[in-house]
């Protein structure tokens, strides 16, 4: 059963809701907009009727810290309102409101609304699962195209996702960038971590498939892929516009070369001037080369692997995302041994 939220400092209007609606619904009342934010910390509605005219905090207000908010700002909000001011209801749709009911309200009216509302957002929500999945597909495509053409590499993607996913967790457990990681969705940033090796398509086999060590020029074409990533990206997001995906997609390909101290590639920025998410790839992605065999190398065992890291803490990893690395390294061996 769904649950709507009425908020309204009138128990008479909280009273004649409840009745309209309790039998279709899981209705919840609150007389404030300070009783409903305490209560979404716990209960997250599919709808929100919220009343315009209240003390301490008015509806618009609250409809503008709902929508400040990532975990609320998708709740539809319909306004209940005794005015019939075309003013109001400019002022409301420009804040997000999705609708006007007029009090008193019949219940009829009510009903058709609320229907309305929750019929429009499950469609929303299906075509945003259907794009995701549309999304991920692609993305597989992608991935799927330059490891096959990087015939060294073996399952890197896969294991990447897995170390990626590891050691945000990690980070979480540690306390390690919580605040900027809290709102992440881990599935959509694995999938966006996907793409970071996306230049590769523009090194030629040559270079890419080449059975020994790169020379010095070569290995100069080669680090050109995480820029070549990065403008690939940003292609794609001219054409499409920017979302959550794209963007951290752009990030994973174009800074998971670069150093803390520096001296990476091919920005040659320095400590938290790198994006967060090139700092997290940054380890996965050595840590998967050193334990991978290559045609140029021998693979090491995962301890070696870890002190080879370790000793570059600081240096070529931000030291604190290196910590938690060594935290939950058993767990990076453990995916490396089902491999």
């Amino acid at each position: 059963m769904k649950t709507v939220f009425v908020v309204d400092d009138s128990d008479t209007n909280l009273s004649m809701a409840e009745s309209a609606l309790d039998d279709l619904y899981r209705v919840m009342t609150m007389p404030s907009a300070a009783k409903m934010f305490s209560l979404l910390n716990k209960i997250v509605p599919e709808l929100i009727l919220l009343d315009i005219e209240m003390p301490e905090m008015n509806g618009f207000q609250a409809l503008q810290e709902l929508k400040s908010s990532e975990k609320w700002s998708s709740i539809p909000v319909i306004f209940l309102t005794g005015r019939n001011d075309s003013e109001v209801e400019v002022k409301g749709f420009e804040l997000g409101a999705v609708d006007f009911i007029t009090k008193p309200f019949s219940t009829p009216v009510l009903l058709n609304r609320i229907k309305t509302h929750l019929d429009i957002d499950s469609i929303i929500r299906e075509r945003t699962a259907q794009l995701a999945r549309l999304q991920n597909s692609i993305v597989s495509v992608l991935a799927n195209i330059v490891e096959n053409r990087d015939k060294g590499t073996g399952s890197h993607i896969e294991r990447t996702s897995e170390y990626i996913k590891i050691l945000i967790n990690g980070m979480k457990e540690y306390g390690v960038y919580v605040d900027e990681i809290q709102d992440w969705d881990i599935d959509k940033i694995v999938s966006s971590a996907r793409m970071h090796d996306l230049g590769k398509i523009s090194i030629t086999d040559i270079i890419m498939n080449k059975p020994g060590k790169l020379t010095g020029e070569e290995y100069n074409v080669m680090k050109t892929h995480a820029k070549e990533g990065q403008r690939i990206i940003d292609e794609i997001i001219s054409k499409t516009g920017e979302g959550e995906f794209l963007r951290n997609a752009r990030l994973f390909a174009g800074y998971h070369h670069e150093h803390w101290d520096g001296n990476g590639y091919p920005h040659g920025l320095k400590g938290e001037e790198i994006p967060l998410q090139g700092r997290i790839m940054a380890i996965v992605d050595v840590y998967d080369a050193l334990v991978s065999e290559r045609p140029y190398k021998k693979a090491f065992s995962s301890e070696d692997a870890v002190q080879i890291i370790m000793q570059s803490a600081g240096s070529h990893y931000d030291p604190v995302i290196a910590d938690v690395f060594f935290k939950v390294k058993d767990f990076f061996k453990a995916v490396g041994a089902k491999s």
